[in-house]
């Protein structure tokens, strides 16, 4: 593993990512694409232009333009983009689970003096259906009904480190996806990218990520090796 290009006594707060992060989905990216997509040919916008972006950010082009010409239309476009996008979210979390040591992992963090947050694209009836407890473990949870602006725009950070009372320069974002690092560097944080998803540590580390970690637990001996 990479080594840790921070001092980890600075560390007090880690803020996760969730699907990859600390929990298997299994979300049809794909199915939801092409759902969306049907979708937007419908309401008369060529799919094809967008075809580079994520399914959110299809979803905030074609809002924006129909928007140009009826508010109404753009408003009535998002509602059913986001239902389709919903029910593939949690028709995934009934079949996920949490990765093994997720729940003790915010125990060992809380043990040691360190706060924690997640922060997600996903939506929230999503989360709670992998992990119906998570307030019991996790004091913040900001999901993407909760924002205007998701990751890698950092609202959904900033507004994480405002709930905690947390400074960016005092904490490290932790995810699978190189969105992840990116939405941490945008948040002044330090990052680390975690191995449990599709991505390699050479790709965190061209991402600029500070630290890659083989699994999400793997945090608590990095920034406390002396209690873990």
């Amino acid at each position: 593993m990479a080594p840790i290009l921070f001092d980890p006594s600075a560390i007090d707060t880690v803020i996760f990512d969730f699907d990859g992060t600390l929990a298997r989905l299994n979300i049809d990216f794909e199915q939801m694409r092409r759902d969306v997509a049907s979708l937007i040919d419908r309401w008369g916008v060529d799919p094809r232009s967008l075809q580079n972006r994520f399914v959110l950010e299809m979803i905030g082009e074609v809002q924006a333009l129909l928007g140009k010409n009826s508010g109404d239309h753009a408003a009535s476009f998002t509602r059913e983009a986001f239902r389709i996008i919903e029910e593939i979210e949690v028709e995934a979390a009934q079949s996920g689970s949490l990765f093994d040591g997720a729940k003790e992992l915010f125990t060992g963090l809380r043990k040691a003096s360190l706060q924690a947050g997640i922060i997600t694209r996903n939506c929230e009836k999503a989360v709670r259906t992998v992990f119906p407890d998570i307030h019991d473990y996790c004091p913040v949870v900001v999901c993407r009904n909760d924002v205007r602006r998701v990751k890698p725009h950092p609202e959904q950070i900033n507004l994480a480190l405002s709930r905690l009372g947390a400074k960016p320069g005092r904490c490290v974002m932790i995810g699978d996806h190189p969105i992840d690092i990116e939405t941490g560097k945008n948040a002044g944080t330090r990052t680390a990218g975690v191995l449990t998803g599709r991505f390699q540590e050479k790709d965190f580390l061209r991402a600029g990520a500070d630290m890659v970690l083989r699994e999400a637990p793997d945090i608590l001996r990095r920034l406390k090796p002396e209690d873990f």
